[in-house]
């Protein structure tokens, strides 16, 4: 074996732009790339070390011995280590042995830019390519048309450990198989796109994945990069879109990760005080770092680019806008103006958004973000951080406690239900019912319902309708799709056996019914981000527990009347006002059979009357299910 041989992919413009923060494909540049030089194979070495005094790649390939293959040190101050090994394969495993002019500390760390993991506990990298022939150029092509903030977002979460199991082999199932049973069921229930709890190579499996140490590669717990490749290319070629959880909040300090990486603190902050999270116990990036910066937005991107993801859920954005976040006083520092907002975090997101949507057409960036930080989802042109969306975590937390309540209470707590209304289009709001409210005792969203069985039930599939017809996007997490009694387990898979019985499947039934609702009514989407796309019908009748609202879209022909009752009394001869003479046709209700409801239905089109109501010149009176949403289409003949 020949030694290193000093080589770069490195133009001066690239350091510069990486010194800068302003180098987003760093990705073909860093890591490990296996290349031809001068006729010969093997593989260029690039790694960013630069308080490392020598820096060596031990493998297969060479007994794993510190020094037989020493990197060079760049002349120009970037920190940056290189080289190229010849005869070095795709499949070899490797590290970086980095001794540090800290004292001489050595550590050996995985590549940061690593493409391919082992499969944990084991640590290494693996050499690997991008290689994969894509056939979702129909996608790619007009996905622009399906991911725009006026199109339907009707989002399945899933976590791709626990959906489901080989049962016989007391398994996961691997990328493979999920591009056929995952692609195939979400298909059936009508979801538009999934989103994946996030699969970059993580060592813990309590952490969900959210404690990341290989960011650009996916998890070998299911199989190899092209093959989750495989799985992206088959939800596209179904007409499903994909969204990755990302991760720039914080990382473990796994001995093999980007923590203390060359002897000092080169990722993470290096004061405490914003360099560790004290909640999650791991190390939180230095969004003031150019270098780091040009790692974290070179992901992001990376993605987008060779799998073909088409949004980026941003986890936990409020940890990363407060100096003060889960810190007691005396714990953090205010910045520079006093105040208690991380300057460089805020910085930092808007290049990232700057950078996603400047890149790719057809893309989304959605904040999880709880608290009421200003203009989240707003362009960075007027100030706001850039994102797309962002998940509307004051609905689902008020909304749930309200479906916790005995119904003959909540005529006292419909405020809980209205309240979103006030603020709900100071964002571009997704509705979530994550993975966060299914744990830790939390229950399952059944769970939370009150009532017997049955009420549970209808309870549920009145949540759901309310959810689908409330304004924004919607997301539901893996199993509450059909009514999963159990809290989630990440090393167990959802109760499938569960839809044998009338209630479960009639609420995987129902959710189906709501996605197609959704996705054929564009009074539910063209402008469900605006003010323009709802009016109250009546939100103040809480003796009847019973709210009234209108859905608009471009077109006055194609506005829903929508009618929720959220109590198990059924309501004969329900008036409710109505802007003009017509005829209402209910084209959804709850309480269907089908459902396991009870079958309480306006079966007949309903006559709109010269009788005011509400405010309004003309009324029609309706019966409500018990427990139930009904959606009207109204004709103007």
């Amino acid at each position: 074996m020949n030694q290193v041989q000093p080589h770069s992919l490195f133009t001066d413009f690239d350091i510069s732009l990486f010194k800068a923060g302003k180098h987003f494909r760093l990705y073909e540049k860093l890591g490990a790339h296996l290349i031809e030089v001068n006729g010969v194979k093997g593989v260029y070495f690039a790694v960013w070390a630069p308080s490392a005094r020598s820096v060596s790649v031990v493998g297969d390939f060479n007994y794993w011995i510190q020094g037989e293959h020493q990197l060079h040190v760049r002349w120009d101050s970037s920190g940056i280590w290189e080289g190229f090994i010849p005869g070095v394969d795709k499949g070899t495993k490797y590290k970086y042995k980095i001794q540090s002019n800290n004292n001489g500390i050595i550590t050996e760390k995985a590549d940061p830019f690593a493409l391919y993991c082992q499969k944990p506990p084991e640590t290494a990298s693996v050499i690997w390519d991008l290689e994969y022939k894509w056939k979702d150029k129909k996608w790619m092509d007009t996905r622009k048309d399906k991911n725009g903030l006026d199109k339907p977002f009707s989002v399945y979460e899933v976590h791709l450990g626990s959906w489901k199991r080989n049962l016989e082999q007391d398994r996961s199932l691997t990328y493979l198989e999920l591009a056929e049973d995952l692609v195939n069921y979400v298909k059936e229930t009508g979801f538009t796109h999934v989103e994946f709890m996030p699969i970059m190579e993580y060592p813990y499996d309590p952490s969900w994945g959210y404690q990341l140490v290989g960011y650009f590669a996916p998890t070998s717990r299911f199989g190899k990069p092209q093959d989750f490749m495989f799985l992206v290319d088959k939800l596209h070629q179904a007409g499903i879109g994909v969204i990755l959880d990302w991760v720039p909040s914080h990382f473990p300090d796994d001995a093999h990760g980007l923590g203390f990486f060359d002897g000092s603190n080169l990722y993470e902050h290096p004061d405490r005080r914003k360099g560790y999270h004290p909640d999650w116990k791991s190390l939180v990036f230095n969004y003031g770092r150019n270098e780091v910066r040009s790692f974290l937005i070179s992901n992001a991107l990376f993605w987008l680019d060779h799998y073909h993801a088409d949004g980026l859920r941003v986890d936990a954005v409020a940890s990363m806008l407060y100096l003060d976040y889960s810190r007691k006083e005396g714990e953090w520092e205010p910045n520079i103006f006093g105040g208690r907002e991380n300057l460089d975090t805020i910085s930092f997101l808007k290049d990232f958004n700057e950078a996603v949507y400047s890149n790719y057409d057809g893309v989304q960036t959605i904040a999880e973000e709880s608290t009421s930080f200003p203009m989240v989802s707003r362009p960075t042109s007027v100030g706001g951080l850039g994102f797309g969306m962002k998940w509307m975590m004051g609905w689902m937390h008020d909304t749930l406690q309200y479906f916790k309540r005995e119904s003959i209470y909540r005529k006292y707590h419909q405020n809980d239900l209205t309240f979103s209304m006030t603020y709900a289009f100071s964002e571009n709001f997704m509705l979530p019912l994550s993975h966060d409210e299914v744990v830790y005792g939390k229950k399952s969203i059944l769970g939370r319902m009150t009532g017997d069985e049955w009420q549970q039930f209808a309870n549920l599939r009145l949540l759901y309708g309310y959810m689908f017809t409330h304004p924004g996007t919607n997301l539901l997490f893996m199993g509450a799709e059909f009514g999963q009694r159990a809290e989630w387990k990440f090393d167990g898979s959802l109760d499938w056996h569960l839809l044998q019985y009338g209630y479960h499947e009639g609420t995987r039934k129902c959710i189906s019914d709501l996605n197609e609702l959704y996705k054929t009514n564009p009074a539910l989407f063209e402008k469900q981000f605006s003010p323009e796309g709802f009016e109250w019908i009546n939100y103040s009748d809480h003796q009847n527990a019973v709210l009234s609202y209108i859905r608009k879209g471009n077109e006055d022909k194609e506005n829903l009347i929508v009618v929720c009752n959220f109590t198990p009394v059924v309501r004969e001869n329900y008036r409710i006002g109505l802007p003009s003479k017509g005829k209402l046709t209910e084209i959804f209700n709850s309480d269907k059979v089908e459902y396991s409801g009870s079958g309480v239905t306006n079966k007949k089109a309903i006559k709109i009357d010269k009788e005011p109501w509400n405010g309004r010149d003309f009324s029609a009176a309706l019966t409500l299910p018990p427990l139930g949403v009904s959606v009207f289409k109204v004709s103007l003949k």
